[in-house]
């Protein structure tokens, strides 16, 4: 349901409609976001910023992930939002709303990077994982990573709501913003391998 169409293939009637929907609910949230982080190149100015700290040791729910670009083969980090469960760290692309209502069909760099080589490391705050990431296909994965990512609530994803929407952030409206997040953008997983290093 949220595979995004390969570069070379032409949209399907599912596309159409995903889409759609990506555009309504963009609609809809766009004005309850502050103007920080209405561009998807403020997000990227965002994440840079916290990379150093999030190396030493990222918060409850975050992570950095480490990609191999598809066509340089260079290391790329990215700090990411990451809810663990046992072997499995679920994670999402998100689709600002600006970007979700002009492009719904955007797919980041990274989501890019993850198709051409899924082998990824994840810094977690329990040490360093290596991983096989891919996008969620399957629908009992899928309600397992919505549940994951939409219900847990974090000291940090207060200050991330902050950043993210106007008023102050409260629990519901944290939950309110990941269901947008996550029903807007490309769920993942990361199958983890290795024990933390």
């Amino acid at each position: 349901m949220r595979v995004a169409a390969d570069e070379n293939r032409s949209a399907t009637p599912d596309d159409h409609e995903r889409n759609r929907k990506v555009r309504t609910a963009a609609a809809e949230e766009a004005s309850k976001h502050g103007r920080l982080m209405r561009r998807p190149r403020n997000g990227a100015v965002l994440g840079a910023l916290m990379l150093p700290g999030f190396l030493v040791r990222p918060p409850t729910g975050f992570a950095v992930l480490t990609t191999t670009g598809r066509k340089t083969g260079k290391q790329r980090r990215k700090c990411v939002r990451v809810i663990q469960r046992g072997d499995r760290a679920f994670l999402v692309s998100l689709l600002p709303p600006a970007l979700a209502m002009t492009r719904p069909d955007f797919v980041a760099g990274w989501v890019w990077n993850i198709r051409g080589n899924p082998r990824v490391r994840l810094r977690l705050p329990a040490g360093w994982f290596d991983g096989l990431a891919r996008e969620i296909t399957d629908r009992a994965e899928f309600d397992d990573a919505r549940d994951a990512l939409c219900e847990t609530v974090t000291v940090f994803d207060y200050g991330e709501c902050a950043v993210h929407l106007r008023g102050l952030p409260t629990r519901a409206k944290i939950k309110d913003l990941h269901r947008y997040w996550f029903d807007t953008g490309r769920p993942l997983v990361v199958e983890l391998r290795d024990a933390p290093r």
